[in-house]
């Protein structure tokens, strides 16, 4: 008989090499490559035949019309923001994995997530697993965040053995593992944490899911990269994948939907972070606008598109004389590049020069704008703040500013000025074609920068 054959492949960029290496010759990733057999090829006529006996379905393929669709529906979690990007809640069955940088709130917001499971209706647990943590440690968290529940039941494990064993005695219906980085499983190669591992233990838990119908939901390390921690497979053996994001120096949390198996996922949830727990923000438009009784010089209000939400947020500009052969350039919260080109553009088109001027731009409240729609309130930010003149009251600005000055179209401008008329906002500067315009706000169409300059700014010339 002869020797079956092998060949090496990366787990994270499928490249193919003849023997094992340590490190990926494509990727550059180390400890990534591992052995996949060669299946022989069957040349004869009657091997071909064994092997289509041998391949027989045990169950006929079912017609898409006969298949029961309603095996899939979401049960909610009893936290809004969460089940907003999950489309509804929780899929029994189903694996969720939840990835952020440390300290930004992950275990504080699967805590508070489990107490509403398990107060969600009589009989319901859950089990929350943590590798990281003592049982204690989780302990005094739910003390301080008030999410102490009889039926949540709390492991400090990091055996998957022990785990499986955990899930059968208590029986949940929402299981938390606390992180999948730090699980191992004793009969697979590897350290912890690695690549080996992490795909193991991930792969262990998914058929748990799907055998049991017990939903789980996992929590995943990030790279300084940004990028979750471990094999590239290990979002595709999961259905939905989140980012929980935030800034240390804020309180605001955003929670990103990035792959969704049963629902959108462009959803964003808003949540804020406190002393006393995490709690969800269902209309954070305000959080980005600075409220006070007179304009001021060098603002502007965009309203742009987080996933299928429309939010409202402040941008301020400010200017000052400078002697340096080269002014210095601060952006905060927005793209560097975008705020760049805009000074090109008012220079070059409009002929407002910033060239001896130290320009400093800036969001409110840490809010992050990385949508073209923001170029116009950039724009005139930036040249309400050179003219020392403010921006008309009541008015917010949407577009994209190509590089000849023209205002181009945005998506979803309708969505937009509902919102900015629903905070009291009365008129809006808009490309051409802008489309259907809602009742109760003035649309201002615009063909180019100077125009909308013009239209923003009282006595622009």
């Amino acid at each position: 008989m002869a020797k079956p054959k092998s060949s090496y492949r990366c787990s994270s960029c499928q490249h193919t090499v003849a023997k094992w290496v340590g490190k990926c010759p494509d990727c550059g990733t180390w400890g990534s490559v591992d052995e996949v057999p060669i299946l022989a090829a069957v040349g004869t006529a009657r091997g071909i035949g064994a092997q289509r006996a041998a391949m027989l379905p045990s169950t006929p393929a079912t017609p898409i019309t006969q298949v029961d669709g309603t095996t899939n529906i979401a049960l909610p979690t009893g936290v809004g923001e969460l089940d907003r990007v999950l489309g509804g809640g929780i899929v029994p069955g189903s694996v969720v994995l939840l990835a952020g940088e440390p300290g930004v709130g992950k275990s504080t917001l699967l805590l508070e997530v489990v107490h509403q499971w398990a107060r969600r209706a009589a009989g319901e647990r859950a089990l929350y697993v943590t590798g990281e943590e003592s049982a204690g440690q989780v302990r005094l968290r739910a003390d301080r965040t008030g999410a102490v529940h009889e039926r949540v039941y709390l492991a400090s494990e990091s055996d998957l053995v022990t785990v499986l064993g955990h899930v059968e005695q208590v029986g949940p219906t929402l299981v938390i593992v606390d992180s999948v980085q730090t699980m191992s499983a004793t009969d697979v190669d590897g350290v912890i944490g690695g690549v080996t591992q992490v795909r193991a233990v991930t792969t262990a838990l998914t058929s748990l899911a799907k055998a049991s119908g017990i939903a789980v939901l996992l929590v995943g390390h990030v790279t300084k990269e940004g990028a979750v921690a471990g094999p590239r497979t290990l979002e595709h053996l999961v259905d939905v994948v989140l980012n929980f994001e935030g800034d240390r120096h804020s309180t605001l949390r955003m929670l990103r939907g990035i792959k969704n198996r049963f629902g959108a996922s462009d959803e964003v949830g808003c949540f804020e972070l406190h002393e006393d727990g995490i709690e969800g923000i269902s209309d954070p438009s305000g959080l980005f606008l600075h409220n006070r009784a007179n304009a001021v010089p060098g603002t502007a209000v965009a309203v742009t598109m987080d996933g299928k939400r429309p939010m409202l947020g402040e941008i301020q500009a400010l200017t000052t004389p400078s002697q340096m052969p080269t002014p210095r350039r601060a952006v905060s919260g927005l793209d560097y590049n975008r705020v760049a080109m805009m000074l090109a553009v008012l220079e070059s088109r409009v002929k407002k020069y910033f060239s001896k001027h130290e320009v400093y731009v800036s969001t409110v409240a840490g809010m992050r704008i990385t949508e073209p729609s923001a170029d116009l309130a950039i724009a005139v930010a930036l040249a309400s703040t050179l003219e020392t003149t403010a921006m008309q009251a009541g008015t917010v600005v949407i577009g994209e500013v190509g590089l000849t000055g023209e205002v181009r179209r945005v998506s979803n401008i309708g969505r937009r000025l509902a919102e900015a008329q629903r905070l009291g906002f009365t008129r809006a500067v808009v490309p051409l074609d802008h489309g259907p315009i809602p009742a109760g706000i003035k649309a201002i169409p615009v063909a180019d920068l100077g125009e909308a300059l013009r239209e923003a700014i009282p006595g622009f010339h």
